[in-house]
């Protein structure tokens, strides 16, 4: 009797059956979707910076303050 913590047995769980394999070159976009997502960007905020804003929601805040101080 195998146990579960035996790699060959995690090995054997994770191997996929032949019929599950996906073929994403003939994948389509989701047409019950409404509308696109946002494009979003992820960006590394220093650990002094990340100490101050502790959300996306407190940094986009802030952006847009300093975004509406410049002139056009």
């Amino acid at each position: 009797m195998s146990s579960i913590n035996d790699p060959k047995t995690v090995l054997e769980q994770d191997e996929l059956l032949s019929e599950y394999n996906f073929n994403y070159s003939k994948a389509h976009p989701n047409r019950f979707v409404t509308e696109k997502p946002q494009e979003l960007i992820t960006v590394v905020l220093e650990p002094d910076i990340a100490k101050v804003f502790k959300t996306s929601d407190a940094v986009n805040k802030a952006l847009r303050a300093i975004l509406s101080a410049i002139p056009q």
